[in-house]
């Protein structure tokens, strides 16, 4: 598996207007969310892990959908690139009636 290689600030730059859509979309999700959110910040997972207290074991944890992190631990990574938690609408797609199966 090859090294992971910091991204230059252009693909950083680029990584966070992708992320930034797609949240304001509505499509981010936990794990790849976290990786994202590492990733445009220019991070490893050791160096994550020490920015947000949390172990680099849960940060790969959560990567990779086998940790359920609490509402504080989520709280904490999203406040790095300026998120808030809160309720996000299901995609106007989604018939109404789906919602009550």
């Amino acid at each position: 598996m090859p090294r992971w290689k910091k991204p230059t600030k252009e693909e950083t730059r680029e990584l966070r207007r992708r992320l930034a859509e797609r949240a304001a979309a509505g499509d981010l999700r936990l794990p790849q969310a976290v990786s994202e959110i590492r990733r445009a910040l220019g991070l490893n997972q050791k160096q994550f892990s020490e920015l947000t207290g949390i172990t680099r074991r849960q940060v790969a944890e959560i990567e990779t959908g086998k940790a359920n992190p609490t509402v504080d631990t989520v709280a904490k990574i999203g406040r790095l690139f300026g998120f808030t938690l809160g309720f996000v609408p299901k995609s106007c797609l989604d018939s109404p009636a789906e919602d009550h199966k």
